[in-house]
């Protein structure tokens, strides 16, 4: 005879439900090459177009655009009432990826808008804002060029920072969207170009009219939480990086050759850590990684469930999984 186990739940209280109401998703994703099917001459997009290579066919890119919608609807609801409030995405081709993403049935009833700008990346991949429209009003929305430069001094065309302040709620924020220079080149070879983009963003911040006021800093950035770049915006004083906990052996946002990695963070300036009336305050970090998302059997179990795999199709979602953090409004 088989043993009986009674769990118990304790049920939400109003003063639960209360508290969830008042907290808010804040979001990054990168969406691993969410191009368009069309050839852009001016990108080196060939790979992505039906006689390409990887025979990126119409039907493929609205399969992945499904379940990137309902990844993004899903974030951090256990936590929240509402679909995230922000989402920083990464490795989309252009405005038109975004808008079929927005119109997908996962999103289409909520009011999204989004803010992007094509970067000068050779590949034409751009990082952009999803932004809930009832939550946040944008002010203002600039890139930032990340100038670096490669082996023979020639300028090494890479992703643009995007800058964006608004008003979440009401209250004042300053968001930076980043993608910065990958590890291709190797982990050390690479690193002063992310260190590159650091600066970038601390010297922004330097002329920014709010300093390091309540900046949310979230992206792919090519480097984990204990990397030199990632340090020496933490070296400032100006923030905290909830994330770096995240990170152990056998969990992180993505995974390479068996290693988790955490490239993907969300990192926020101390005074989300005050008390204050009608501000928002940080309350917890997570990697949305549910079962959907991963890959279910294999050599590869419980790692992200990637679009390709070099050339071949499988058909996943991405090869990242998302970040997030919580805020509540006091």
């Amino acid at each position: 005879m088989f043993p009986f186990f009674v769990f118990w739940v304790k049920p939400m209280t109003m003063a639960d439900k209360g508290s969830f109401k008042q907290r808010y998703t804040i979001a990054f994703y990168n969406l691993e090459n969410f191009f368009d099917t069309h050839d852009d001459p001016t990108k080196l997009d060939d790979d992505f177009t039906p006689k390409g290579p990887k025979k990126w066919t119409e039907k493929r890119f609205k399969k992945k655009r499904k379940k990137l919608a309902k990844v993004i609807s899903e974030i951090g609801l256990e936590h929240s009432a509402y679909p995230p409030v922000l989402v920083g995405v990464a490795e989309v081709e252009n405005s038109k990826v975004l808008e079929s993403l927005l119109d997908d049935k996962a999103l289409e009833d909520i009011d999204y808008g989004f803010v992007h700008f094509d970067s000068q990346d050779e590949r034409g991949i751009d990082t952009a804002l999803l932004y809930h429209k009832k939550h946040f009003k944008v002010d203002s929305a600039e890139t930032v060029e990340v100038v670096v430069e490669n082996e023979s001094g020639e300028r090494d065309w890479t992703r643009d920072i995007l800058y964006v302040q608004g008003r979440l709620n009401g209250e004042q924020v300053q968001v930076f969207v980043n993608h910065w220079p990958s590890r291709r080149d190797g982990a050390e070879l690479s690193s002063p170009k992310r260190e590159r983009a650091a600066q970038t963003i601390l010297q922004k911040i330097r002329t920014s009219d709010n300093g390091g006021d309540n900046c949310i800093i979230m992206g792919d950035f090519n480097d984990d939480p204990n990397s030199k770049s990632i340090r020496m915006l933490m070296d400032s004083g100006h923030f905290i990086n909830p994330m770096k906990k995240l990170l152990s052996w056998d969990k992180g946002s993505a995974n390479y050759k068996g290693k988790w990695s955490l490239f993907d963070q969300v990192i926020i300036s101390h005074t989300f850590l005050n008390h204050e009336p009608n501000t928002h305050m940080f309350k917890k970090a997570g990697i949305f990684s549910p079962k959907l998302v991963k890959e279910w059997k294999g050599k590869y179990k419980g790692n992200p469930f990637r679009t390709y795999v070099g050339k071949k199709y499988l058909g996943g979602y991405s090869d990242h999984f998302p970040v997030y953090v919580i805020f509540e409004k006091k």
